[in-house]
C-alpha cells in the first residue's frame, strides 16, 4: 500500500481548512439575531437582551390593512410603521377617539400610547400630522401574537368572520370597515394557526409516544437482521416463488384475454377495429372490441415467452446471483459490525449538515441594517431608494413624497465582503456537497475492504483477519483519502451543475420562451443520467481501491471493464438483489407497520392499558413505517454494498486464477459447483 492521489489529498485539506476559514469569517460578521427576532423600522430587534426592547418580544404593524398576506408580514417589508410591543392588542380603538377623551379618561391614552413610537406623549398633536408622520396608529384591533407578530384576533362566528366578535370596525381616518377587508390576510393567518395548532397536537402526540416508536424502530432492526440472516437460506426460494408467480399471473392475463376474445364473438359491433371508432374518451368502449383483447394477449404472450427465454439462456448467472447473495449474508454473519457502520456514515453527514446550515445562516445575516424610503405614493420617485433615518427629516423626501418613512429593508452592506456573499454561500453549498460524497465516499471504500478481506481468504473464517472493519477504515484514511476525494470532487461538481440548473429553472418558469425551457429539460435530464453514471463509476472504483489500492482513475477504468466484460452478470445481479432488498424493505416496513396499527388502535387486547391516549394515532404510526424503512434501508445498503465487493473479487478471482494447485480460486464451494468446476486440474502451459 502507498498514498494515492497525493494533489487530490492536499487540495482537499487545504479547501477543508478554508472551509473553516469561511465559517469563521461568517460568523464574525453574521448575526443569526436577525433570523431568530423580528426587526423594527428602525432595525432594532424585538426581545433582544440588554437593549431597550429586551421585554418588547412581539412586532406590532400599524396599519395592517396595508399588507397583502401574513407571507409578506413574515419574508418582505409591509409598507407601515413597524413597531417592538410587549403585548398586542386586546380592544378596538382608534386615535381619534383616544385624543377625543384623554382628558377624562387618561387610562385609555396610557394604553394606547404603548403603541405609538418610543417617548411619544403629545395627544395635543393634531389627527392629521400624527397619521401623516406615523407617530401612532391610526387603530388598533384585537390581536394574537403569532412568529412573534401581531395578527388580527380572527374567528369565525356562525359562518361570518369575525375579530372579538365584530363584524366591522373603526379605521381611525373616518370610516367604519368591515372585517371581510382583512379577509385575504385573514384566510392565510387562520391555515397558519392552523397548522399550528396541529403542529401543536403533533408535538403532545411525540411526547407521549415516543419510547414506544423507539421499541418499533428496535424490532424493525431486529427483522432487518433476521432477513439478512435468512437470506442465506431462504434467496433462491423467494426469487423463484416471485418468478413463477410472476410467470402464474402473465398466464392467467393470456387465458383472460382469450376468454374475453372468444366471448365478445358474435356481439354486434365487436369486430370493429380501433382505427373504426377513432379517439374515444372512455376507455370502456375499447374493451367492447375483440381486437383490444386480441391485442392484449398478443402482448402478455409475448411478455411470457420473453420471461421464459430469459430464464431458459441465463439460469446460471441467476443461480450465480442467487449464491452471491447467500455468500453475502454469510459474509456479513462473520463480521457483523459492519452492519453498525451506517452510523457512522450518517453522524458524518449530519455533522456536514450542521456546520453547512450554520455557516449558511451567519453568511446571509452579515450585513449591516440597510433602510429604504417606503411611500404611500406610487408615483413617488424616491420609493425603494437607500436613505439615512438619522438624516431622512432634513431631506425634501417627506415634502415631495408626504408620508414617506425611512424604514429598516434588509442586511446587505456595499464592502468587499457583502458584495461576495453570493460567491461564498456557492463555495459553501459546494464544499458541503464534496464533504457529503467523501462521507459516502469513506463508508464505502471501509465496508468494501473488510467484504473484500472476507473473499480472498482462503479458508473461511480461520483466515479472515481480526477486526477487518477497523482495519479498512484505517487503509481508507492513510492511503486513499486523496483517491475518496477525487471521486467526491467529480459528483460533487455535477451536482452543484444540477443545483445551478434547478435554480435556474425555478427563475425562468414565467417565461414564454419554449426553446428555453426545452433546453434547461435537456440539460437536467442529461446530468441527472451522469450523475447516476458517476455514481456507479465511483461505487465500483472504491472496491477496486480497497482490494488493490491503485488511485482513483486507474482503478475506476479496471472496474469499468471488468464489469463491461461481465455486463450480463452485473444486469443480473443487479436485478436480483434489488428485488430481494426491495422485497425485504417492504416486508419490514410492513410488518411493523401492521403491528404498530394495531397496538395504537388498541387492538391488541393484551396491551390495551399500555396505549398512550393520542390526538392523531397516524402520527407515531408513520412515524414507525418511514423510520422501519429508513433502518431496513441501512442495514440493507450494507448488504448491497456487500454483494457488489463480492461480485468484483468474484469477476477478478475467475480472470485472475484457474483452480490449479498454483492458482487456487477463493470462491466458495457453492459457487464452484454453479461453474461446474469442482473437479479442477492444473492449468497447461
Amino acid at each position: 500500500r502507498h498514498c494515492t492521489d497525493i494533489i487530490c489529498c492536499v487540495i482537499f485539506i487545504v479547501v477543508i481548512l478554508g472551509y473553516i476559514a469561511l465559517g469563521v469569517v461568517a460568523w464574525v460578521h453574521g448575526d443569526p439575531r436577525k433570523v431568530i427576532y423580528p426587526t423594527d423600522s428602525y432595525g432594532q430587534f424585538c426581545g433582544q437582551r440588554g437593549t431597550l426592547n429586551e421585554n418588547k418580544t412581539i412586532l406590532f404593524y400599524f396599519n395592517i390593512l396595508k399588507c397583502a398576506s401574513p407571507v409578506v408580514l413574515i419574508n418582505l417589508q409591509c409598507p407601515t410603521t413597524q413597531l417592538c410591543v410587549s403585548k398586542c392588542p386586546d380592544r378596538f380603538a382608534t386615535y381619534i377617539d383616544v385624543q377625543a377623551s384623554y382628558r377624562y379618561r387618561p387610562d385609555q391614552w396610557n394604553y394606547f400610547r404603548q403603541f405609538c413610537k418610543p417617548g411619544f406623549n403629545n395627544p395635543r398633536k393634531s389627527v392629521a400630522q400624527v397619521l401623516r408622520d406615523e407617530d401612532c396608529p391610526s387603530m388598533i384591533i384585537p390581536s394574537r401574537p403569532f412568529l412573534k407578530r401581531c395578527f388580527p384576533d380572527f374567528s369565525t362566528k356562525n359562518g361570518v368572520l369575525t375579530v372579538a366578535n365584530q363584524t366591522t370596525f373603526k379605521d381611525g381616518r373616518g370610516k367604519t370597515r368591515n372585517v371581510t377587508d382583512l379577509r385575504e390576510a385573514a384566510n392565510g393567518i387562520n391555515n397558519v394557526l392552523d397548522a399550528r395548532s396541529v403542529g401543536m397536537k403533533i408535538f403532545e402526540d411525540y411526547a407521549i409516544s415516543w419510547y414506544w416508536i423507539l421499541i418499533g424502530l428496535f424490532i424493525a432492526m431486529m427483522l432487518s437482521l433476521l432477513f439478512l440472516v435468512l437470506l442465506r437460506f431462504t434467496a433462491g426460494v423467494l426469487f423463484w416463488i416471485f418468478i413463477f408467480g410472476v410467470i402464474g399471473i402473465i398466464g392467467y392475463g393470456i387465458w383472460h384475454c382469450y376468454w374475453e376474445y372468444d366471448h365478445l364473438k358474435g356481439i354486434p359491433g365487436s369486430d370493429l377495429t380501433v382505427y373504426d371508432i377513432g379517439f374515444q374518451t372512455d376507455f370502456k368502449v375499447y374493451l367492447q372490441l375483440r381486437q383490444t383483447w386480441l391485442a392484449f394477449m398478443i402482448i402478455l404472450c409475448g411478455v411470457e415467452v420473453i420471461i421464459i427465454l430469459m430464464l431458459i439462456f441465463l439460469r446460471n448467472r441467476i443461480r450465480i446471483a442467487i449464491a452471491l447473495l447467500k455468500e453475502g449474508s454469510r459474509a456479513i454473519g462473520y463480521i457483523m459490525s459492519t452492519l453498525f457502520y451506517p452510523i457512522v456514515t450518517f453522524l458524518l453527514i449530519a455533522i456536514c449538515i450542521s456546520y453547512w446550515a450554520v455557516t449558511a445562516v451567519f453568511l446571509a445575516t452579515s450585513g449591516e441594517p440597510v433602510y429604504k424610503v417606503m411611500a404611500n405614493q406610487t408615483l413617488c420617485k424616491y420609493a425603494n431608494l437607500t436613505c439615512d433615518p438619522e438624516t431622512f427629516n432634513t431631506t425634501n423626501v417627506t415634502k415631495l413624497c408626504p408620508g414617506a418613512q425611512c424604514t429598516f429593508a434588509f442586511y446587505g452592506g456595499e464592502s468587499l465582503y457583502h458584495k461576495y456573499i453570493f460567491i461564498f454561500q456557492l463555495a459553501n453549498a459546494f464544499v458541503f456537497l464534496w464533504l457529503v460524497n467523501f462521507a459516502i465516499a469513506l463508508g464505502q471504500c471501509t465496508l468494501a475492504g473488510a467484504f473484500a478481506s472476507y473473499y480472498w481468504a482462503y479458508r473461511k473464517p480461520a483466515d479472515i483477519p481480526l477486526w477487518p472493519l477497523f482495519s479498512s477504515f484505517g487503509r481508507a484514511i492513510r492511503y486513499h483519502t486523496g483517491s475518496l476525494a477525487f471521486g467526491a470532487l467529480i459528483l460533487a461538481i455535477v451536482q452543484l451543475i444540477r443545483v445551478i440548473l434547478e435554480y435556474l429553472d425555478h427563475k425562468l418558469k414565467g417565461t414564454q420562451n419554449s426553446f428555453t425551457r426545452f433546453l434547461l429539460c435537456c440539460l437536467k435530464c442529461c446530468f441527472w443520467c451522469l450523475e447516476k453514471f458517476l455514481k456507479f463509476i465511483n461505487r465500483n472504483a472504491y472496491i477496486m481501491i480497497a482490494i488493490y489500492g491503485k488511485n482513483f482513475c486507474t482503478s475506476a477504468k479496471e472496474a469499468f471493464f471488468l464489469l463491461m466484460r461481465n455486463v450480463v452478470r452485473v444486469a443480473v445481479l443487479d436485478k436480483v438483489t434489488d428485488f430481494l432488498l426491495f422485497l425485504g424493505k417492504i416486508l419490514v416496513a410492513g410488518g411493523v407497520g401492521v403491528l404498530a396499527f394495531f397496538f395504537f388502535t388498541q387492538r391488541i387486547p393484551v396491551f390495551a392499558q399500555e396505549v398512550p391516549m393520542l390526538n392523531y394515532y397516524w402520527v407515531p404510526l408513520l412515524t414507525v413505517i418511514i423510520g422501519s424503512y429508513l433502518v431496513a434501508h441501512g442495514f440493507f445498503s450494507v448488504y448491497a454494498m456487500c454483494v457488489d465487493t463480492l461480485f468484483l473479487c468474484f469477476c477478478e478471482d475467475l480472470e485472475r486464477n484457474d483452480g490449479s494447485t498454483a492458482k487456487p480460486y477463493f470462491m466458495s464451494a457453492s459457487l464452484h459447483r454453479i461453474l461446474g468446476k469442482k473437479k479442477l486440474s492444473p492449468k497447461k502451459a
